[in-house]
């Protein structure tokens, strides 16, 4: 079966207890497919995912946009391990996935970026993907600020695609262009 025809199929190549997380943490196919043609756009661009899980939009958008660069940052080592390894079993070689703080990476090196909502986790007490995130709303803001602050800085084009952002990480510079067929999928550049 291809894994790419389906989100059931997609997470099935995922150890059980991750697959399991899907629906509530990561990226659904349509969603990726659709937010990957907004982002893969230029000569060879360089996409960034601001807290990338198990890398579920990297790869996607690595398979169906092969002249574009899609690297994660995600701060869970395990789950950066499982997204590299799910990499070179497809052999997909246009991706690639950080361990570490996204604050830490110079974001002048890619060109657009996609954000799901990474940071709400540190404000939910339900259905949370592992114990090792402190949950705290001061976090939440510092993160939000952080993201606010590298966006500004980026120059006029950058694009970014958002899904279920609360909004308050985007600089009034940005401006909304259109949104997905998921209405909490938006698309927005940098004027």
């Amino acid at each position: 079966m291809d894994p790419f025809s389906s989100d059931a199929a997609f997470n099935s190549l995922y150890p059980a207890h991750i697959a399991q997380l899907a629906s509530r943490h990561w990226t659904p196919l349509s969603v990726a497919k659709e937010a990957a043609q907004f982002l893969a756009v230029g000569d060879s661009p360089r996409i960034l995912d601001i807290g990338s899980g198990v890398g579920k939009f990297c790869l996607i958008g690595a398979h169906f946009y092969p002249n574009a660069f899609f690297a994660g940052i995600e701060h869970r080592g395990a789950l950066n391990t499982i997204a590299t390894n799910l990499a070179g079993q497809l052999g997909i070689t246009n991706t690639q996935f950080f361990e570490g703080n996204f604050s830490t990476i110079d974001f002048s090196a890619y060109q657009h970026f996609y954000f799901y909502n990474s940071f709400y986790e540190h404000l939910e007490l339900s259905d949370l993907i592992d114990d090792s995130v402190p949950i705290s709303n001061a976090l939440f803001h510092t993160y939000n600020r952080n993201l606010y602050k590298a966006l500004k800085k980026m120059p006029a084009g950058t694009r970014i695609a958002t899904f279920h952002s609360t909004e308050n990480e985007m600089p009034t510079s940005y401006e909304v262009v259109g949104t997905g067929s998921n209405e909490d999928l938006k698309f927005w550049i940098k004027l």
